[in-house]
């Protein structure tokens, strides 16, 4: 059989699959409209599904449409965020809604190569906008996607390579379907997507599920979970960090807003060091210490994709010189749900209120 016509089998078999065992009842997928497929898209990035719905419903809740969005402060829009990781996707998606409404007047573009150039918007996710939307014929390649494709098709090139992945995006493009594309285009990209997350997964693929078995030139191989090939891998870096939670005598946390740039970049946090030296010159700029009460608090470990890190939270209990400060401001509790606060911070600022003296 000649490549273009597997090609077509291969689209015609995920479509059909698609229809009866793919996933077709999640919110984002009973509609058409760019925003709220835009939305899931960000959202599902690196995150599970289950995790992703409520947060989806909250988003939708207060920010309808692409407009509602881009005129919300930052604050607001990172508060909501909170406990979904990955937190420059926040950002992102807030710049992306500005420059839809500024330079597209409030409406996404309708093609993958426009989107493309919208922040936080790659290429793979601007192809499932583009093929979910608007039926475009592009391809999509995320983790799933290309852990499948790779299987399918043999392809044992190391995809730490950009000019492998280049290859790789070629061939996915030429599988794509060829005819009915305003309902193939949006069923084959989700199919592709359903047979990652469900049939062909990292460990353990359910091969005899799969509507391409018959084509896989790993499974023929026999060893599937070779692919995809990566050789350099990435290696985890392992952090300590001190913080600082200074309360004030009417119960307000002192919160700095995190640079601009890595580890929870642009968020509220309280005051956070690398070291005990560090930590200990801090609290001696504090002042007289019989004015404040300490307590050391248990350490715990946060693990981010490919960052261990252990923190060491230290309350601090009394009345402080803002002065003394620097760069900040105080917070009650009624206000942490308004600002950007990352996941452990916030549930450590919980559960420290039961600590106000």
């Amino acid at each position: 059989m000649s490549a273009p016509a597997e090609g077509t089998r291969v689209a015609e078999r995920v479509v059909a699959w698609q229809a009866t065992h793919g996933r077709n009842h999640l919110p984002w997928q009973q509609t058409r409209d760019p925003y709220r497929v835009w939305l899931s898209e960000i959202m599902l990035q690196q995150t599970q599904v289950s995790t992703v719905l409520d947060y989806y419903a909250r988003f939708l809740a207060r920010f309808p449409d692409v407009s509602a969005l881009a005129n919300a402060p930052q604050d607001e829009v990172m508060g909501l965020w909170s406990g979904l990781g990955y937190y420059s996707r926040a950002r992102n998606l807030h710049r992306c809604a500005q420059q839809v409404v500024a330079d597209h007047g409030g409406m996404f573009p309708r093609t993958a190569e426009v989107l493309a150039a919208l922040p936080g918007i790659g290429r793979s996710t601007a192809g499932a906008i583009a093929a979910f939307c608007f039926s475009e014929r592009v391809p999509i390649l995320d983790a799933n996607v290309r852990r499948v494709l790779t299987r399918l098709l043999g392809f044992d090139k190391d995809m730490a390579s950009a000019a492998n992945e280049r290859l790789l995006w070629g061939m996915a493009e030429s599988l794509l379907p060829t005819k009915d594309l305003v309902q193939a285009m949006p069923r084959y990209t989700q199919g592709l997507m359903d047979l990652g997350a469900s049939i062909c997964t990292p460990r353990a693929p359910r091969c005899p599920d799969c509507p391409l078995m018959a084509s896989c030139k790993a499974l023929a191989d026999g060893d599937p979970e070779r692919y995809p090939v990566r050789t350099r891998k990435l290696v985890r870096r392992s952090e300590s960090w001190q913080l600082a939670i200074l309360r004030d005598g009417h119960g307000r946390t002192w919160l700095q807003r995190r640079p601009p740039t890595g580890i929870w970049a642009g968020m509220h946090c309280v005051p956070v060091f690398p070291g005990e030296a560090e930590c200990a010159a801090f609290f001696q700029s504090l002042g007289d210490p019989s004015r404040y009460l300490r307590e050391d608090l248990s350490s715990f470990l946060h693990v981010l994709t490919h960052r261990d890190l252990h923190l060491h939270p230290i309350l601090i209990s009394g009345d402080f010189a803002v002065d003394a400060l620097g760069d900040g401001e105080w917070l009650g509790p009624d206000q942490w749900q308004s600002v950007g606060l990352p996941a452990p911070i916030r549930k450590l600022l919980d559960a420290t209120q039961a600590r106000l003296w």
